[in-house]
């Protein structure tokens, strides 16, 4: 592989303000990658904690962004299947793809916050095993089998089973996912093995997953590997530190409270460097991700500015200095190039 060829914008909803706010920006954000070329936009879901993430409800957001959009392609990243009904994942999946022209992308995961299973009456141990077991239901549904009773879901979109993505954080799961013929979603970052060092970049975590991603594949069936990175761009170093400041701190305080970090005082370039974040001026940006192996590897590159969250108005700059000036650097950004000229 030579790098990625789809360019995707990628939130959460954390942006200051409550529920309606945080939903009205990250609709501004993602009309703002469309008119910017951008191939893709994605959406993470989560459940009661809203500073982990404003969303429990993708495919009604989505809906919305159908309804504004055109061309963009509209991903989930990603609905947490154990906590849904896979039938009706299937459903919402199905409508939303016909409704917005074929243009969703269906990333599933077993979910990543271990507090917000005891409201489903699951226990955390046991997501992997139920995600599994709900991940081969849904492709049932979508494949257009017969469920339990002789019924099939309405209405059909035959495509998208093609277009269902498996988020991971490991070896295992990254094998999985290649041998059902998923797209490999990797994340921005990820947590280090006991013992190993937060300077350790993500990138080398990550390579031996897509070993075992395309050597599981079967034969005959493209990869599909889209590699989510914390990505802030800024006109200057200096304006992209003086938010960095905040935001990287901030999480860092928040690791540091579950144990999942060092609590002191730590410089911004090495928490930069831990929390594997690209960051910068445009030239500073692509000559971070060039020098990713895993950005070399993959098929999509889906940028978020987490965990930096800036305000909005720095997040709308970001995506306009992505598109038109990282993006042809780094080989992307074809449409961007199309319609700045």
């Amino acid at each position: 592989m030579t790098g990625p060829t789809r360019l995707g914008f990628f939130t959460r909803l954390l942006d200051q303000g409550d529920a309606a706010e945080r939903y009205r920006v990250a609709t501004q954000q993602i009309l703002q990658a469309e008119a910017e070329g951008f191939d893709s936009a994605w959406i993470a879901q989560h459940h009661f904690h809203e500073m982990e993430g404003g969303l429990p409800a993708p495919f009604v957001f989505l809906a919305q962004i159908a309804a504004r959009t055109t061309r963009i392609r509209l991903g989930t990243g990603v609905v947490t299947l154990p906590m849904e009904m896979p039938i009706r994942v299937a459903e919402d999946a199905a409508v939303l793809d016909l409704m917005s022209g074929g243009r969703l992308e269906l990333g599933v995961g077993s979910g990543g916050n271990p507090a917000a299973f005891a409201a489903f009456g699951m226990q955390d141990a046991d997501r992997r095993g139920v995600f599994r077991e709900k991940l081969d239901q849904l492709l049932v549904a979508l494949e257009g089998k017969a469920l339990q009773g002789g019924d099939r879901i309405y209405p059909q979109r035959a495509g998208l089973r093609e277009r269902i993505w498996y988020a991971t954080f490991s070896v295992d799961g990254a094998r999985h996912a290649g041998q059902i013929g998923a797209g490999l979603m990797l994340s921005r970052t990820q947590p280090r093995p006991a013992g190993m060092s937060r300077d350790v970049p993500v990138a080398a975590i990550q390579e031996p997953m897509i070993d075992a991603y395309l050597e599981a594949l079967p034969p005959g069936v493209a990869p599909r590997i889209l590699a989510s990175r914390s990505v802030f761009v800024a006109d200057t170093r200096a304006e992209a530190l003086r938010w960095a400041e905040i935001g990287l701190r901030n999480y860092q305080a928040i690791l540091a409270k579950r144990g999942q970090a060092d609590g002191g005082l730590l410089p911004i370039e090495t928490l930069i460097r831990h929390q594997d974040v690209h960051i910068g001026t445009p030239a500073e940006v692509a000559e971070s991700l060039l020098a990713e192996r895993v950005f070399q590897r993959s098929t999509d590159l889906a940028v978020q500015v987490h965990s930096v969250d800036p305000p909005h108005a720095q997040v709308m700059r970001s995506i306009e200095l992505m598109a038109r000036e990282v993006a042809p650097m780094i080989g992307l950004g074809r449409e961007a190039l199309r319609k700045v000229a």
